[in-house]
């Protein structure tokens, strides 16, 4: 239970995943698709933090340098995506059996895992702070990993089926606009704040 309710605390606030989960739940383009690989992501880093890896991530400032500038980079391309959708008005709900209208497996795929494995910020809650919270339950540490696991799975699969009770509001062009715009602010202000950080350590 503390795995679970910390896992889901850190996992709720609104971030890189949460936010393309968010859109493509939205739109039911690929939801199954986006929430596996989020909610396996997740698992496998869980794990690995749980097994102690999370302490050398932190150890290396190498690593930790290279692992920020370029998910600070995936983060500012992501939200420039977003902010030229929002100008453009171009990313609206997409239409059942328009042609052309729904993403490639590949190109969401690949996105998703970008946004997963490039994104300091999943290694930071993950690997190294439930990892160093796991190390500090002794033999419980693999009940407290699976329990976040099993917070990640709920909350992604929430936010991914069920931001389709929110529809009628994103019917609207403007609505969508609106949503990106927002997408790319928190991107840019994440990536900001990872390189400030950077600089400032």
């Amino acid at each position: 239970m503390a795995g679970l309710g910390l896992g889901l605390g850190l996992i709720v606030a609104i971030g890189a995943q949460n936010a393309h989960v968010l859109r493509y739940g939205l739109r039911r383009e690929r939801v199954g698709l986006v929430v596996a690989i989020c909610a396996v992501s997740d698992l496998v880093l869980i794990a690995v933090g749980a097994a102690g890896v999370g302490t050398v991530i932190a150890a290396s400032r190498t690593l930790t340098v290279v692992m920020t500038l370029l998910g600070a980079a995936v983060l500012v391309a992501y939200g420039a995506a977003a902010a030229r959708r929002a100008v453009r008005g171009d990313g609206a709900l997409v239409v059942e059996g328009e042609a052309g209208g729904v993403t490639a497996v590949t190109a969401v795929a690949a996105t998703t895992l970008a946004l997963t494995w490039l994104n300091p910020h999943v290694y930071l809650d993950t690997v190294v702070l439930l990892g160093s919270l796991a190390a500090g339950q002794g033999d419980g540490r693999w009940w407290f990993a699976a329990g976040a696991g099993v917070g990640s799975v709920l909350w992604f699969t929430a936010l991914g089926y069920g931001a389709a009770l929110l529809r009628p509001v994103f019917a609207r062009p403007v609505a969508w606009r609106v949503l990106d715009a927002v997408i790319a602010v928190v991107m840019v202000a994440i990536a900001a704040g990872l390189v400030m950080d950077l600089v400032g350590a």
